[in-house]
Formats: C-alpha cells, sequence, structure tokens
C-alpha cells in the first residue's frame, strides 16, 4: 500500500496544501520550523486517530479556525481508496470512505497503517508506562481495528467506576453504592480481560522482532527484551502499580523480576482472565476505596523493556536508547507485514526527522532495513543527512505548500 495524494485544509500550519507522492523513497527537505513534521503528522493521523506529538486534537486546527480536513488517496495492488477525515473543535469528528456518506471517524481505522518515527519516541523508553500502553494499544487497532471499541468501552467503564470511588472517599459512600460498585466490577473485568488477553498476545508477536531488529541496529552485544507486568500478577503495590513480577517468556536473559516469578496469564481465556480480575478488585476494594481510584486494570500494567540484564530505562545509553525505540518501530513494521502476507497492507514508513538524532553507522543501518518498503517517506532539515542507501524522490517544503520547482 501507498500513499499517492494527500491534501490538508486548515490542518496546524497549513491553510491549504497539496503533495503528491509515489511508491519507494521520498525526502521532504526543509528548514526547521517550516511544516514538514505537520504532514507527517496529519498521515499518521489518518492511521490512528491520535498525534504523536499532542494528546488533544485543537493544536491540530488551524488558529482561528473551527475544523481541519486531511484527505488522502490510498493505492493497494489494483485498487484506491480515497479517505476524508474531518477535525472538528465542537463537534464529533467525521469520515468519509471513497465519498461515501460520513460515517464514524473510528470506521476508517484499518484502512491506512504506518508506522511512524520520531524524536518524541524517545518517551517510549525513558517515558513513563503510559506511553508503552499507548504504543501497544496503537498497535492493536492498527491490526484489528475493532479492538477500538474495547479500549472505548475498558475507558469508559474506568471513568465511571472512578467517579464512584471518588465519591466513597469524599464520605458519600453508603451501603448502596457497594452494590454499584459490584456491577462496575463485572463491566470492567470483562472489559479489561479483553484488552489484557489482546496485548498479551501482541507482545508474543513483538518479541521475536524486537529481538532481531536491535540486532541489525547495533553490534549484537546485548540482547532487547520485552516483558509485560499486570497487577493481576500480584498484590497491587502501594504506588498502585503493577506488581514486581513478570510474564513467563520475557526477555530470556534472566532479569531480576524473572520469567517465572508469576503465572503465565497467556495461557487464560478472556472468561478466565475477568475471574481473576473480579478476584481481584474484591482483594483490592479497601485499598481502592481510601484512594478513590481504581488501583488494578489493563491501566496500571506496564511493558517493560530490557536490555541485556537490566531495565532499558535509567541503564541504556542515549545510543542504546535511541536503538530501542528504533527497534520497537521496526518490530511493529515487522507484524504489520506478517499481517499483510496473509490479506493485510504493508505500511507506509515514516522517519520524521530521525537522522539527525543518528550517528553515522546507526543511519547507514536503519536506512539499509527500510529501503526496501514499499512506501518511505522522510523529513529532513539538512539534505546531507540522508544516507546514500535512501536514494529517491526529493521534495522541497516551503512556508505554506510544497515548491514544485524544487521537486526532482
Amino acid at each position: 500500500m501507498y500513499l499517492e495524494q494527500l491534501s490538508l485544509t486548515d490542518f496546524r500550519s497549513y491553510e491549504q496544501v497539496e503533495l503528491s507522492l509515489e511508491p519507494g523513497v521520498t525526502v521532504l527537505v526543509g528548514s526547521n520550523g517550516i511544516g514538514k513534521t505537520n504532514l507527517m503528522e496529519a498521515i499518521g493521523y489518518l492511521a490512528t486517530l491520535s498525534s504523536h506529538r499532542v494528546s488533544s486534537d485543537a493544536p491540530l486546527l488551524r488558529f482561528g479556525t473551527e475544523r481541519a480536513v486531511i484527505r488522502a488517496k490510498l493505492v493497494r495492488g489494483e485498487q484506491s481508496t480515497v479517505l476524508e477525515l474531518e477535525i472538528n473543535s465542537s463537534r464529533t469528528n467525521r469520515a468519509r470512505i471513497n465519498r461515501s456518506n460520513p460515517v464514524r471517524a473510528r470506521d476508517i481505522l484499518g484502512i491506512c497503517q504506518t508506522v511512524l518515527f520520531a524524536p518524541e519516541d524517545l518517551a517510549l523508553v525513558k517515558g513513563d508506562p503510559s506511553s508503552r500502553r499507548r504504543f501497544l494499544d496503537e498497535l492493536l487497532v492498527s491490526l484489528i481495528p475493532r479492538h477500538a471499541a474495547t479500549r472505548s468501552d475498558y475507558d469508559r467503564v474506568l471513568k465511571q467506576r472512578n467517579a464512584l470511588l471518588k465519591s466513597a472517599r469524599a464520605g458519600k459512600f453508603s451501603t448502596g453504592h457497594e452494590a454499584t460498585l459490584d456491577v462496575w466490577d463485572q463491566h470492567m473485568a470483562r472489559a479489561g480481560a479483553e484488552l489484557l488477553h489482546a496485548r498479551l498476545e501482541l507482545v508474543e508477536r513483538l518479541r521475536p522482532h524486537l529481538r532481531n531488529s536491535y540486532a541489525q541496529l547495533t553490534d549484537r552485544s546485548k540482547e532487547a527484551g520485552a516483558i509485560y507486568r499486570s497487577t493481576l500478577q500480584g498484590s497491587v503495590e502501594d504506588d498502585g502499580t503493577a506488581p514486581a513480577a513478570a510474564l513467563r517468556g520475557g526477555s530470556g536473559s534472566g532479569s531480576a523480576a524473572g520469567p517465572d516469578a508469576a503465572e503465565d496469564l497467556r495461557l487464560l481465556s478472556v472468561d478466565e482472565l475477568t475471574e481473576r480480575y473480579v478476584q481481584a478488585f474484591a482483594s483490592s476494594r479497601r485499598k481502592e476505596l481510601d484512594r478513590g481510584i481504581s488501583l488494578v486494570g489493563p491501566h496500571r500494567d506496564e511493558l517493560e523493556l530490557v536490555l541485556g540484564e537490566a531495565p532499558a530505562k535509567g541503564y541504556a545509553s542515549h545510543g542504546e536508547t535511541w536503538s530501542m525505540c528504533l527497534s520497537l518501530r521496526l518490530a511493529s513494521y515487522y507484524v504489520m507485514l506478517d499481517d499483510a502476507r496473509t490479506g493485510g497492507s504493508a505500511p507506509i514508513l515514516i522517519l520524521d526527522d530521525v537522522f539527525a538524532e543518528l550517528d553515522v553507522q546507526r543511519r547507514r543501518k536503519l536506512a539499509a532495513i527500510v529501503s526496501g518498503a514499499e512506501q518511505v517517506l522522510v523529513t529532513a532539515a539538512v539534505e546531507d543527512d540522508i544516507p546514500a542507501e535512501l536514494a529517491g524522490r526529493r521534495v522541497k517544503v516551503i512556508p505554506g505548500g510544497i515548491d514544485e520547482r524544487e521537486d526532482r
């Protein structure tokens, strides 16, 4: 699959811009702050309905406007699909597929698939657990769009349950509320079990690709791994985080948590996980009532990244951190390629201002890995930062648009 045409209206800095693209490598060159990343952000938003730079939609609208529109023409084999996504400031976002009647924005998930590398990816290693949970869930939805509803259902139930727990902390919790909390426990247990089950399967698919990708980018002196930690695997810690117990099948490095430190939740069905959550909520109820917040569930889980014997966070060097971040994105790319071989679409690779952050060796290794993708979109302030392995079309980005005369 590749993107043939991108059109933006009132998106970020662009009042209107048109960008024609083709298969293979395209490098967008322009000064910092000129709008290159805005173009890549729009493509990523079309794929995930979220930005890799901000947590809300408001900054995506050009200042003073009420809506932004992203239009794109995607080509897969002999078929083409036109997507239009309307981002609104005061009403629900809407989408169109092949100029049909408007549908829910999430109905277009899975049509455009991307893997986006960006400097913000450092948060995948250095940031808090929410960054890694978001990485998993966005990839999950890209692969299986129906899990957008799974996430939405869980977030809705979590919000309702937290509201009830907060009322208890405020002294407004009566005996009658206990029965209501029991009902929310059941709803949250089911939604949480479905989300956890899907995450565990995804992590198993990611692990071998993560290990291999890290080896490709480095001197192979350390092995990369990932360990999923769930609040189901023991009592909740005082800070409300998952316990120091890990799923079997971790990095293979024999880390302190140990792959045999807890029961392997991957062996349990959604129904069995649901029952485990119900039991966990019951045992944690007193703590939750005291704290006024839900302490058990996928929203408290962690994906720990491991290099050799140690966690990557806090122990990895700057170069190792970058290699781990790139390896995670490459692993997600390879997982998508696995799906493409069984009827899915190969994702569009986007490298947004990444090469400026890498040393020469890592630049060349990354370029060699991604150069064979069906479509690779790269941004750079300095063209010399782009390795020779990424030979292809060059496009000049100027304030407010594209300089067609510089397209070469």
